[in-house]
């Protein structure tokens, strides 16, 4: 039995979206981001309530949009047709409210949000353009839809992502993947990719470069679950990171490497009024 409820958490308007036994919580006023999934009890994500609660922070924790940049820019800007613009880590997706545009309890249990540009965004991102995310849940499967719409006359250089925050206390952990070799940010460096990711004492993320699969898999043992992500092939790296003294790691599916809207060598590009649909899933076993 499918349902969707709405309730309210200081002044927050959440929608929950209940299977028999798994749930999840969405909160489009905060860059449309769900903030919980739930499967049999175990709790998948991390969340810092306090940076939900705070509407000048950036979310710790659920699955915080990255667009319409992944990653980071020298001194928070770039250049574009001889401009310079200011954008903030992983773009401003996550900071927006995003709109409810269709929930569904029929043949399918799923919420559709909708980010448009404005005035506010071309400030930072000269663009017109309509991202839809439609949110499904099947039983122990979370499925994120997208479609990436470009509205402006002239091509639309943009790199997605997705930053979900998985609750455990373990840094180091084993990612089943293809990848033969990663970047360590911490030193710049690739190195071989022997399945084992190791970020106890690391303070910056390591990328998988080349995995061919587009699919990683790595257990949450405190509640003795298996994560399944997969992917649409858009998303060619696979970012891990956490924080000191937090119990989450992040892994984290992005279309190209950071700093990207500088150097300009991997940029997806949309042409005017071209559509770009892709999917994430996270199953939980």
């Amino acid at each position: 039995m499918y349902t969707i409820q709405q309730e309210m958490d200081e002044g927050l308007k959440i929608y929950v979206l209940r299977d028999e036994d798994s749930y999840i919580k969405v909160v489009p006023e905060r860059g449309g981001i769900i903030t919980e999934f739930c499967v049999n009890e175990a709790e998948i994500f991390y969340l810092n309530r306090e940076t939900l609660l705070d509407r000048e922070a950036n979310i710790r924790g659920g699955i915080p949009i990255l667009f319409p940049i992944s990653g980071q820019l020298h001194n928070g800007e770039y250049e574009l047709n001889g401009k310079t613009y200011k954008m903030k880590n992983h773009g401003f997706a996550r900071n927006m409210p995003w709109e409810v545009v269709d929930i569904s309890t029929e043949g399918e249990l799923s919420i559709t949000l909708r980010l448009e540009s404005n005035e506010e965004t071309r400030q930072s991102y000269p663009y017109d353009f309509e991202v839809l995310f439609k949110y499904i849940l099947k039983k122990d499967t979370l499925i994120i839809e997208q479609q990436y719409k470009n509205l402006s006359n002239g091509d639309m250089p943009f790199y997605a992502g997705f930053h979900p925050y998985f609750k455990t206390a373990e840094k180091t952990f084993s990612v089943n993947s293809d990848a033969k070799t990663y970047l360590d940010y911490n030193d710049n460096q690739e190195k071989a990719y022997a399945g084992i990711i190791d970020l106890s004492d690391k303070k910056e993320s390591l990328m998988l470069l080349d995995p061919v699969e587009p699919k990683v898999q790595f257990m949450l043992p405190e509640v003795n679950k298996k994560i399944t992500l997969e992917y649409g092939k858009e998303f060619k790296y696979i970012v891990c990171w956490t924080e000191h003294g937090k119990e989450f790691i992040c892994v984290e599916p992005w279309m190209v490497k950071t700093y990207e809207m500088e150097q300009k060598e991997e940029l997806v590009y949309l042409k005017p009024n071209e559509l770009l649909s892709t999917f994430f899933q996270i199953r939980v076993e």
